[in-house]
């Protein structure tokens, strides 16, 4: 056979497949899957729904499977009557089951990328769902792995691992693509739909198919050349928050050294117009993406013989912070109440790591949590959002504890609160009324309108 002939006939066949489902998504008549059933998954599943496609949602936790089935929700700013409405609609269905995605026509990969002990990248799930996946991808499918992660791991480690898996080439028969998250739990200003969208194929068919599925959920494509681009651009979105976040850290050290609010400074510098971004100190970073992304890029510099100085220097200063949080109540406690902080009895207020969700992940409550077992402090927590500390990778013994009561005879037992996360429906004037003393890492007390020489800020 003549070779050009050989080649334009296989360009041709990848052609038709892509025309196919580029029609198929035009059309509403593509069948999606959503991989991983999460922060970033669930809403992502009612962003596609509510764009008319059907969608299968697939997880190995069956406890996520039975109540997306029975239309319940187990994300607290995700409201029930939406999965209700999911589940009855028709085009939703929800599976452990990795062979049904062999009906989708594309397949959206959502699943966690947290670290090991030594902060290094933890690709065990990304792994695994394309292990299991692989065996299931038939030609003309669209896989696109959503997952914030180094650059080079759509090309590098899952491309083969499908290929491997499938006997099938991304090339040929089948189209792989990158489309970084961009979520923010609970934002009321900023959701899935609202939110434009890095995307990148690994060649140019499968950029094309994978805008047009964007395209007909967000308000805007932002296509680039690559998935190296894209993987590199989520971590620079996160990489940029975490190292402002640990100036504005540093900055709190140095004005609380000199008597100076540092709160005050912020607000005082935001009414520049120009120049200036506000960012705010707290007891520690929490969340899955700032406390973890830099590290995914420092590793993947040390492999190309780059030392990241600054990213590093400012993961340093954001996880002292916890540390610093404990050193200030040690002496608030003492100084005010003549305690020392291994016999007083402290309540933490709000464990989620930001406020009014009930999402939990790498929060600074737990680090201060094992500062408080290592100090011998009794301590207990205030939630209204997370009634019982979930099982963790990193605190395991935490798993089981409840939430207290928020009540006059509750908060008068112990000698001081700890306000972590300022959650908008927390009574912090109570606290105020009834606690000895009041411990604030987040200006909530002031933003509340409460002053009280009971206050002080952490």
């Amino acid at each position: 056979m003549d070779m050009n002939l050989q080649f334009n006939s296989l360009g041709s066949a990848r052609s038709e497949l892509r025309n196919e489902l580029a029609a198929k998504i035009e059309t509403r008549t593509a069948r999606l899957a959503v991989i991983g059933l999460g922060y970033v998954g669930l809403p992502l599943i009612l962003a596609l729904h509510a764009k008319g496609f059907r969608v299968l949602a697939v997880d190995i936790d069956q406890a996520k499977i039975d109540a997306l089935r029975a239309g319940q929700s187990y994300i607290k700013h995700i409201g029930g009557e939406r999965i209700a409405e999911l589940v009855q609609s028709q085009r939703f269905s929800a599976t452990t089951d990795f062979s049904e995605l062999a009906k989708a026509n594309a397949v959206i990969v959502c699943v966690p990328t947290p670290l090991t002990k030594h902060l290094e990248p933890d690709l065990s799930y990304i792994v695994s769902t394309s292990r299991d996946l692989a065996a299931h991808v038939r030609p003309g499918q669209l896989i696109i792995l959503e997952s914030t992660t180094y650059p080079g791991t759509t090309r590098d480690v899952m491309l083969p691992l499908l290929q491997e898996g499938s006997g099938l080439s991304a090339t040929r028969d089948f189209f792989l693509a990158y489309s970084p998250e961009r979520e923010d739990p609970g934002n009321p200003s900023f959701g899935t739909t609202t939110v434009p969208r890095i995307v990148s194929g690994i060649d140019d068919d499968a950029l094309h198919v994978a805008a047009a599925l964007y395209g007909a959920v967000v308000p805007k494509v932002v296509p680039v050349s690559s998935p190296e681009v894209a993987e590199a651009a989520k971590l620079t979105e996160n990489i940029f928050r975490s190292v402002n976040i640990a100036m504005v850290n540093e900055l709190k050290l140095i004005y609380d050294a000199i008597n100076i609010d540092v709160w005050e400074v912020i607000e005082a510098a935001s009414s520049k117009p120009f120049g200036f971004m506000p960012f705010f100190p707290g007891p520690g970073l929490g969340g899955h993406c700032i406390p973890i992304d830099p590290y995914y890029l420092t590793w993947r510099a040390r492999a190309a013989g780059v030392r990241t100085r600054f990213i590093e220097l400012s993961g340093e200063l954001n996880r002292h912070m916890p540390a610093h949080t404990i050193a200030k109540l040690s002496e608030a406690l003492s100084k005010h109440l003549g305690k020392a902080l291994s016999r007083a009895r402290v309540l933490i207020v709000g464990i989620a790591y930001k406020k009014n969700v009930d999402d939990m992940r790498e929060s600074p409550a737990l680090a201060l949590m094992k500062q408080f077992e290592k100090a011998g402090t009794a301590f207990d927590y205030y939630d209204p959002h997370i009634p019982v500390i979930p099982p963790t990778r990193e605190h395991p013994e935490l798993a089981g504890r409840r939430s207290v009561t928020w009540n006059s005879d509750v908060l008068s037992t112990y000698d001081a609160v700890l306000i972590v996360t300022d959650h908008d429906d927390i009574d912090l004037a109570l606290a105020v009324e009834v606690v000895p003393l009041v411990v604030d890492t987040r200006n909530a007390c002031k933003r509340a309108g409460l002053v009280s020489a009971k206050i002080v800020k952490a």
